[in-house]
């Protein structure tokens, strides 16, 4: 395994861009973030130019369903590995395999794989743990997923996932559904985190949600009850949903679709208001369309999932009325985010990489460039394009062999 030297460019930190700095790795590891004239003289590192780009730690992905034409929940090998390698492309060197709604057999499926490739490795971004995404939605927020495998949460089926809690970092659940929270204390006390998702909960529920132990809630401003549409269902007086328990509990962390498409400037300007660098994540929650044409394609699994479009850049429902996830990668995320909302480059790099992480329970290991932590890089040029992606060390973007991968 090489050991390297990135220099010539601006080496974004947690809290600061160090300029005219250098980082060093050995092996798997960043072995220190240092002057360059101090570490110019060592002559057992590779030395990479940064040709005044930028060095900045790989992105983690908490929310994330496919691409380069392939799903996690199609249950291979293969699958994996291609979506892992194409999410890779765009920076991203940690994510979560996020399940869709699908059929119990589905699920063990992704779950029996996921475990496989978390210790094996995928040949892309490496695999933190699953985020079990669906079934457990109220099927009138199911938004692009399946309706038809919608249910409640029961024990003797999440028994059998929460078997695989040694690759399921994170689960989601509504809270309004009967048996949701014997299924969060369940998750909870076998280490899993908890996320409130596809939810027309209203401010109470999510109260008692977050006593359980529900700790993030999923995608912000989408496929959620809020003031508004719980009016639709009474006179008076207003209640709150789970949008303004999302902002309002401090101890709810939540993630932003960045992409230009699902949220105008003002939401994500709200969103960072409220919550802050350290309680909003980016995500990508890209399908399988991430990097394919413009056309139809498959929600979820090719055995029953929900069709969508790929158009105008972002995913839709077949007629064209509704949006259907994104197409995006975690790189698009950033410049997008970076560039309508003005938050600082410092700030926006750590909501792809160091906030996720520790949402994740991850941030000891990877998230940001210091001393000890996995050698995950993305080399950056000036307009936040990617031209290097390392994970562990090793080089995975652009590939040595163009038959290992595009």
């Amino acid at each position: 395994m090489t050991n390297f030297l990135f220099h010539n460019g601006s080496i974004v930190l947690e809290d600061r861009i160090l300029v005219d700095g250098a980082v060093a790795v050995e092996g798997p590891l960043i072995r220190g973030v240092v002057p360059y004239g101090r570490a110019a003289s060592a002559h057992d590192l590779t030395v990479i130019d940064l040709d005044e780009g930028y060095l900045v730690p790989g992105f983690v992905d908490l929310h994330v369903h496919g691409g380069d034409g392939a799903d996690f929940m199609d249950g291979t090998e293969e699958a994996f590995r291609t979506v892992c390698r194409a999410h890779a492309r765009h920076g991203t060197t940690s994510l979560l395999p996020t399940t869709t709604v699908a059929r119990h057999d589905q699920h063990m499926a992704f779950f029996n794989v996921c475990r496989k490739l978390k210790h094996e490795g995928t040949g892309g971004a490496h695999i933190l743990g699953a985020h079990f995404y669906g079934p457990y939605f109220n099927l009138a927020a199911k938004g692009a997923h399946p309706g038809a495998s919608c249910r409640n949460p029961e024990a003797e089926e999440y028994a059998q996932y929460l078997d695989f809690a040694d690759c399921l970092c994170t689960a989601t659940v509504a809270p309004e559904l009967p048996g949701a929270e014997a299924f969060v204390r369940a998750c909870r006390a076998r280490g899993i985190r908890c996320n409130a998702g596809h939810s027309h909960a209203a401010f109470d529920q999510m109260e008692a949600a977050v006593e359980w132990g529900v700790r993030h809630v999923d995608h912000l401003f989408c496929a959620m009850s809020d003031r508004a549409r719980l009016r639709l269902t009474q006179t008076y007086p207003m209640r709150g949903g789970v949008l303004e328990a999302t902002l309002y509990f401090p101890a709810l962390t939540t993630e932003v679709i960045a992409d230009g498409k699902h949220l105008q400037r003002e939401l994500l300007l709200l969103a960072h208001a409220i919550k802050g660098t350290d309680r909003l994540a980016l995500v990508t929650d890209s399908n399988r369309a991430l990097d394919m044409p413009d056309g139809p394609y498959m929600m979820g699994p090719l055995d029953g999932g929900e069709p969508v479009l790929k158009g105008d850049g972002v995913g839709l429902m077949p007629d064209g009325q509704a949006l259907a996830s994104s197409v995006s990668g975690m790189d698009h995320m950033v410049r997008t985010f970076h560039a309508l909302t003005g938050v600082s480059l410092v700030e926006t790099i750590r909501m792809a990489s160091l906030t996720p992480a520790r949402i994740a329970g991850w941030e000891k290991e990877i998230g940001s460039i210091a001393p000890g932590k996995r050698a995950d890089l993305v080399v950056l040029d000036a307009d936040l394009q990617v031209r290097q992606v390392y994970v562990a060390g090793e080089l995975q973007y652009p590939v040595k062999d163009a038959r290992a991968g595009r």
